[in-house]
């Protein structure tokens, strides 16, 4: 079989789906080669993530892979979404096949994305390296 169960089910049972009106930090990207899109919402309370939704235009990969991701930064400090991977999706879902790994890419983007919203929104200072993006899969996709 291509795909885990675990992609199957976030795929068919997608948790997190949805929008936030007057969300704390908002998060886009895409990759125009594929024609994903991934809009990532989060609501910030005391620095934790207290809820996260998303709306994802793709293919199943990029369903599974926004919802695992959502999934595994809620209820968690800010700065630990932060650190959250491509890579760590991807295992969390059992894998993915090669030519679908830049789904992943764009969950890790997403996240960091509303994550940067919310620091740009309530004047936090960060550092930028930790928002430097590759924004294009040609690694990926080989």
């Amino acid at each position: 079989m291509l795909y885990s169960e675990k992609v199957m089910d976030h795929f068919q049972n997608p948790r997190n789906v949805g929008k936030i009106d007057n969300a704390d930090g908002v998060g886009e990207v895409g990759n125009a080669k594929c024609g994903d899109i991934m809009r990532m919402y989060i609501k910030v309370e005391n620095n934790v993530i207290t809820d996260v939704k998303f709306n994802t235009i793709g293919c199943g990969s990029a369903i599974a892979t926004s919802s695992m991701a959502t999934e595994m930064i809620k209820g968690k400090p800010i700065e630990e979404a932060l650190t959250l991977t491509n890579k760590a999706v991807v295992e969390a879902l059992d894998g993915l096949p090669a030519h679908k790994i830049h789904c992943s890419v764009l969950a890790e983007e997403a996240v960091k994305a509303a994550v940067k919203d919310y620091y740009d929104k309530n004047g936090i200072a960060y550092d930028e390296e930790l928002f430097k993006n590759c924004h294009s899969c040609e690694q990926c996709e080989g």
